[in-house]
């Protein structure tokens, strides 16, 4: 039996997290230029990323096998906190999303979005492909929290809870004419999702389609961001010189906005690096999940990963005008504590199903 290297006893996936510490140092560049050289911030982000690489590391240690088993209970607890907040729920900026316990409050619907792949990887880890019965418990799982957390309103989390429980349905092998099937209702359904939506929601939407019509209005976060990602051009402008952050027109610069700061500082070629830095990440997820030797661990980690990548993809999306704006931050590059909690646990999820698959080997 070969000798345990410090890695493996630590449960840490050296390539993974070698990604992540890189990323992380990303974001702090990033972030002291877009903050306007807040050295707070910069403490109050370093709290951030030692708590949740705490969180990451402690996680790690769990076998699959015993995340399997709490699986459905931490489902039914995570959606139970998702009904107290529609009653007991703390508002801010317009939305009722949080719960307080004295000094502190959190989102329980950052919890869905490993709760919700969780419980569809050990409902479908019995037997692939799903039968029509367990792709309809499936669409039960993943409706309840979306419905949720659409009534806070939220509907850029709802989206991201979504797109981690189909992920896992998409890799259990679903059949076709089944995603057919939901790809044409999903469709039909679009004039009955646009009559339930909110009128600032349906205001984002058009907006995106023409934010010129309001260029000093709902049309202006996204007008200024095109010109901060426009003006950078091949090598940027250098760090700390760019001015639609520092003359503060891009607002929300140090969460949601954050790219277009680094698209205007350091260009197409700095671009590239950080969208090299995220496929790394990805590639190695998708590469961990689909070498676990169990159902549940191959399942759960596709699904980990896809709403890694669909934070990337919806945030770059908005900020470029490719998509409406739907608040959601860039990960591990913006300013925010909650967010950087559920990825990191996310990844201690990869590191877990990757490390113990090699203590089984040897």
């Amino acid at each position: 039996m070969k000798q345990e290297t410090l890695a493996q006893r630590l449960h840490v996936d050296t390539p993974l997290l070698l990604g992540i510490l890189a990323l992380s140092l990303v974001g702090y560049v990033a972030l002291y230029s877009a903050s306007g050289q807040n050295t707070d911030m910069l403490m109050r982000r370093s709290i951030h990323l030692v708590a949740a690489l705490a969180v990451m590391f402690t996680i790690a240690q769990v076998p699959p096998a015993r995340l399997s088993g709490g699986s459905l209970w931490f489902y039914l607890v995570s959606l139970g906190l998702l009904v107290l907040v529609l009653f007991f729920g703390e508002t801010g900026k317009g939305a009722q999303r949080w719960l307080g316990f004295g000094p502190f409050r959190f989102q329980p619907s950052e919890l869905m979005k490993l709760a919700l792949p969780m419980v569809i990887a050990l409902h479908l880890s019995k037997a692939v492909p799903p039968t029509v019965t367990k792709v309809f418990v499936v669409l039960l799982f993943i409706i309840a929290p979306v419905l949720l957390v659409t009534k806070q309103p939220d509907l850029g989390t709802a989206m991201l809870i979504a797109v981690s429980g189909f992920a896992v349905l998409f890799i259990a092998g679903i059949s076709w004419k089944l995603l057919a099937g939901f790809t044409v209702a999903a469709l039909s359904s679009a004039p009955v999702i646009w009559s339930l939506m909110h009128d600032y929601q349906r205001k984002r939407v058009l907006t995106f389609l023409d934010p010129e019509q309001d260029p000093l209005g709902s049309g202006y976060h996204i007008i200024q961001s095109k010109i901060a990602i426009g003006s950078g051009g091949l090598y940027g402008k250098g760090w700390l010189n760019g001015t639609q952050s520092h003359l503060e027109f891009l607002p929300e610069r140090s969460t949601d906005f954050i790219f277009a700061v680094f698209c205007e500082e350091f260009g197409l070629i700095g671009v590239f690096v950080l969208v090299s830095l995220y496929l790394f990440i990805i590639a190695r997820g998708l590469y961990i999940s689909l070498q676990s030797q169990h159902l549940y661990g191959k399942l759960l980690g596709v699904g980990v990963i896809a709403g890694f990548f669909v934070y990337i993809a919806v945030n770059m999306g908005m900020v470029s005008g490719q998509l409406p704006v739907v608040g959601i931050p860039l990960p591990l590059i913006s300013y925010g504590g909650t967010s950087m909690m559920t990825i990191m646990a996310g990844f201690g999820i990869l590191m877990a199903v990757h490390t113990h698959r090699r203590i089984l080997s040897n």
